[in-house]
């Protein structure tokens, strides 16, 4: 091949991108280039999460979250394990804060037995208050699975794997155009050319963009929604002691305002969901007419807003009202005050919307010719990244009679 030319191409740094071609790199042997839009890697949904390692508590037994979680957080703690990259296995709780929410706190430790958590743990209110002394509740679960780690550091681990197994990773390089030819496939990116034979998109926020770059009409449109953060104030962390959770509304796939302790032991409290003006809208006032015109003009978006429009609301106010954000976190720690809490910072979840209004749930990973397009890899899709690697990459090596090339490049 020429010197711009590889046998796969990978769109998107982020974290899940890296684990692609990382395993794509390890099992077959394949010449690998990451093309990155940012100066950096991971600079996007990786490098703006709560950290979170999680159990596979929520999700659908038999669905592609839930075995993908599982095999992922595994194969994150083994990975982190062997670089020593700064993680811990603390445990959660969900808290009911009402009888009516008892029947779906069953309900989730069915799906988590389901999905093979071991030693989950119905808790009354004097064993919740020994594990989390200022949490209030009914009932809840304590699901031992759970952890934190510091995604943005397994992203640069995953970068040095490649490269260091003879992979490339170009930053700055974002895709603007996708041309078939005999045998591959030539992409221009604001960084130059570059040939492939096969191209894996892992593009989050813009997956659906890369899709249609590449000749495709993606069934589903990325809506992006802001996650927004408060965090305890300096000698007030000892309210949570780990992570304390609400039970879930079971018709989105978000799961509420809750407090999450860090790696670095602060304590984070958020997010909620509101609407992104921009893909990248990290602060309110971030707007981009392209953004906000595709939004508007999708049907989907408006089939989706006239059935969850009183959420879409709440979730507003909580935006711009500190007062209604403390209430919604007061539900789960009733002593905590507005002065415990200051601003933090925001990610936003790329999260796939389908023609009719569906919030896509489960991860979504569209083939095509000489193509892989993951169209929808929402939380946790971090956790379970190298295992959504290696998947694209037994795909990849089936689709392009890669398998079995040792050493390759």
């Amino acid at each position: 091949m020429a010197p711009s030319g590889y046998d796969v191409a990978v769109i998107g740094g982020g974290i899940v991108g890296l684990a692609a071609a990382r395993a794509i790199r390890r099992t077959t042997g394949a010449s690998v280039v990451v093309l990155e839009a940012e100066p950096r890697v991971g600079a996007h949904q990786t490098g703006h999460n709560s950290g979170v390692l999680h159990s596979g508590l929520y999700y659908r037994p038999g669905s592609l979250k839930a075995r993908l979680c599982t095999e992922g957080r595994e194969a994150l703690l083994r990975f982190c394990g062997e670089r020593d990259l700064p993680h811990e296995t603390c445990g959660k709780v969900v808290v009911a804060v009402s009888e009516s929410e008892l029947p779906a706190l069953e309900e989730l430790e069915g799906r988590g037995r389901a999905n093979g958590l071991d030693g989950l743990e119905r808790l009354d209110p004097r064993a919740l208050a020994g594990i989390e002394p200022r949490a209030r509740g009914v009932a809840a679960l304590r699901v031992p699975q759970t952890g934190i780690v510091d995604f943005a550091a397994v992203a640069g681990a995953l970068a040095n794997d490649l490269v260091e197994a003879g992979g490339a990773v170009r930053t700055g390089a974002r895709l603007v155009a996708v041309r078939s030819r005999c045998g591959g496939l030539d992409l221009r990116t604001t960084a130059g050319a570059v040939e492939a034979g096969f191209l894996v998109n892992c593009a989050g926020l813009r997956s659906d963009r890369v899709a249609a770059l590449c000749g495709l009409a993606p069934p589903v449109r990325i809506v992006p929604f802001r996650g927004e953060y408060w965090r305890l104030a300096p000698g007030r962390e000892h309210l949570v002691r780990n992570l304390i959770y609400p039970v879930p509304d079971p018709r989105f796939p978000f799961l509420g305002v809750h407090f999450t302790r860090t790696i670095g032991g602060a304590v984070e409290a958020g997010p909620n969901a509101v609407l992104a003006f921009r893909r990248e809208g990290y602060r309110r006032t971030d707007v981009s007419v392209r953004d906000l015109a595709e939004i508007v003009g999708y049907p989907g978006f408006w089939r989706m807003a006239r059935r969850f429009w009183r959420t879409g609301v709440g979730e507003m106010v909580r935006s711009w009202s500190k007062p209604a954000f403390v209430r919604a976190l007061q539900r789960l720690v009733p002593d905590l005050r507005a002065g415990d809490l200051v601003r933090h910072g925001a990610g936003v979840r790329a999260q796939a919307v389908g023609p009719d209004g569906t919030l896509v749930d489960d991860f979504r990973i569209l083939d095509a010719e000489r193509m892989s397009h993951v169209l929808n890899a929402p939380s946790p899709a971090a956790t379970a990244s190298l295992a959504i690697g290696t998947v694209l990459a037994a795909r990849v090596a089936e689709r392009a009679a890669l398998a079995g090339r040792a050493g390759g490049g």
